[in-house]
């Protein structure tokens, strides 16, 4: 399944899908210092960089659209502007790119603070463009990570495309494909709790920071004061790190719609699944 990746950060998401089956055919991000990134870890992935000039694209069927739109002014720790703020009001955005590229597939995530903040207005412009939509708060302590991190996560499927074999029950799908999510979740849970692990959620992206205490204090503590060897880059580093998706989270949500997803005969087989 062709995925169409935006406001990509570091690649948190596709990282994730890609290990469910899946494959980014498109990159949308506007930061230098992740475009850099997304371009080194996959350089033959077109990486745009502006959602607001992005229009017909030549990558091919495009079968799950992908992204966080900006928390900022949903988030509790902002100024609660909600979808009318200049940076969270870039869904409208994103709500166009799956209204012109028609994916069967949308998967959305963002702070807590969209359940309070526009979800409402989230879901009935899904519906309005023919998507059936469910919605799961999954914090990153739930796939190991060291902090809670907890987020929502929303995942619709279009109620007319790609479904090749006839009528289907467009809420009982929903609901297993929810069903999927607990599942794997309550077996990631168990895991943990056979590993004991405590492993740095940074890890996964192979970030070179020192575990807890005082020398990743001061780590941060010099980072953040732009005197790490003097590389204004390291502040970029944190923020791309920070506004990340925890990769295991798309993962389970990726496994989830493939195992009730079918490809349409006419698609030639994707190589990654």
């Amino acid at each position: 399944m062709n995925v169409l990746d935006l406001f990509s950060g570091i690649g948190g998401f596709s990282l994730g899908l890609e290990r469910a089956g899946m494959r980014t055919v498109a990159f949308c991000e506007i930061k230098p210092f992740c475009r850099a990134l997304l371009r080194e870890r996959w350089p033959h992935v077109p990486c745009f960089d502006d959602i607001t000039r992005l229009r017909e694209l030549n990558i091919g069927d495009i079968d799950v659209i992908c992204g966080g739109f900006p928390c900022q002014d949903v988030s509790i720790a902002g100024d609660r502007a909600g979808l009318a703020g200049e940076r969270s009001g870039l869904w409208v955005e994103m709500r166009r790119c799956v209204r012109t590229f028609r994916p069967r597939f949308v998967i959305v995530e963002n702070t807590t603070g969209l359940l309070n903040l526009g979800m409402e207005t989230v879901i009935g412009d899904l519906a309005s463009l023919g998507y059936d939509a469910v919605w799961h708060c999954i914090p990153a302590a739930a796939v190991g990570a060291a902090h809670p991190r907890d987020r929502v996560w929303i995942i619709a499927h279009y109620r007319g495309l790609g479904w090749p074999y006839g009528k289907i029950d467009h809420i009982e799908h929903s609901r297993q494909v929810l069903s999927d999510i607990n599942r794997q979740l309550a077996l990631s849970l168990e895991r943990q709790g056979e590993q004991q692990s405590n492993a740095d959620p940074l890890a996964c992206f192979g970030a070179r920071i020192p575990d807890g205490g005082p020398a990743r204090a001061a780590y941060v503590g010099a980072a953040l004061c732009g005197k790490l060897h003097g590389l204004p880059d390291h502040l970029d580093a944190l923020e791309a790190l920070g506004n990340a998706v925890v990769p295991q989270i798309p993962e389970i949500i990726g496994r989830a719609i493939m195992s009730r997803s079918h490809i349409p005969h006419n698609r030639e087989p994707d190589p990654c699944s």
